[in-house]
């Protein structure tokens, strides 16, 4: 079964006037002409892993909702202090005097937490046994802040490396690249295009918090793109590098210390190995 590639098939169609029977006739000319465009879709046999994977972060992430509605009780009650979720942050908020259904709303969502835990941890298990058993994961999980998931799902999602002729290109593919309008000598950038895979690119921006702590450069970048613009930025702009490094990782079969070693490589293209071309989405 063959996926198209939506937008370049539109592009493709030179008259205006759109109808079933014109798209149909259009997209068996560009079957016949062996011009049509394929979407690269992953292996059925990682579709489990994947839907771990997918499973567990969409856990975490209402665990994460349920935790900043705590910190907001928090806070509201004067508690300003804790950055973070800790065994102390919660000692305090189960310390607070509230009563009534303040209470209540507390109670509910440290039972929700809880629950939250126990579901997650045998999914942490089985993430980490996948991302073990994985040559390409255990080689990138030797880059700080880069543990099982991230490097599970950047392996599965990523798939064959050689698609990609440049790091630049799964930076593009996966959303971390700024929207352009430029024109003439006028320059025009926008927000990141996110048009990449959800899950992976909000991966590799929480990685990236940890990641620029153990590179001077990345952190300097960090730091200065925080204060004169936004954390936000920041992270997203450290993230674009580490998808970029372990595109490298892979493609070159090394480790962090031996890629970190060679330095950059980026502007390098693939020799002629017969994957030099743009990747498909």
């Amino acid at each position: 079964m063959l996926l198209g590639d939506a937008t370049a098939i539109h592009a493709s169609i030179p008259r205006r006037q759109q109808t079933d029977k014109r798209d149909a006739r259009h997209i068996l000319s560009l079957l016949v002409e062996d011009r049509f465009p394929k979407v690269w879709q992953p292996p059925v046999e990682n579709e489990e892993t994947r839907q771990l994977l997918l499973h567990r972060c969409r856990l975490v992430r209402l665990r994460t909702r349920v935790k900043n509605q705590l910190d907001a009780m928090a806070k509201n009650e004067g508690l300003l202090r804790a950055q973070g979720w800790s065994k102390k942050r919660r000692q305090e908020i189960e310390a607070l005097p509230l009563s009534g259904w303040c209470a209540e709303r507390r109670k509910d969502l440290l039972a929700l937490h809880d629950e939250f835990d126990k579901r997650i941890a045998p999914l942490d298990e089985a993430v980490r046994k996948a991302a073990e058993n994985n040559v390409d994961a255990r080689r990138l999980m030797t880059h700080p802040g880069v543990g099982p998931i991230v490097s599970l799902a950047y392996v599965l999602i990523i798939g064959d490396w050689q698609r990609f002729p440049r790091g630049k290109y799964v930076a593009s593919y996966l959303g971390l690249i700024p929207e352009e309008a430029s024109s003439s000598d006028k320059r025009r950038l926008g927000h990141i295009s996110k048009q990449g895979n959800e899950l992976l690119r909000w991966l590799l921006v929480e990685a990236a918090t940890l990641a620029q702590r153990h590179d001077p450069n990345w952190h300097r970048q960090y730091l200065r793109l925080s204060m004169n613009k936004h954390h936000g930025v920041a992270k997203v702009a450290i993230a674009h590098k580490l998808a970029i490094r372990l595109y490298w990782m892979l493609r070159s079969g090394q480790d962090y210390e031996q890629v970190k070693e060679r330095g950059s490589h980026a502007g390098q293209s693939v020799s002629s190995s017969g994957c030099g071309s743009r990747p498909s989405n």
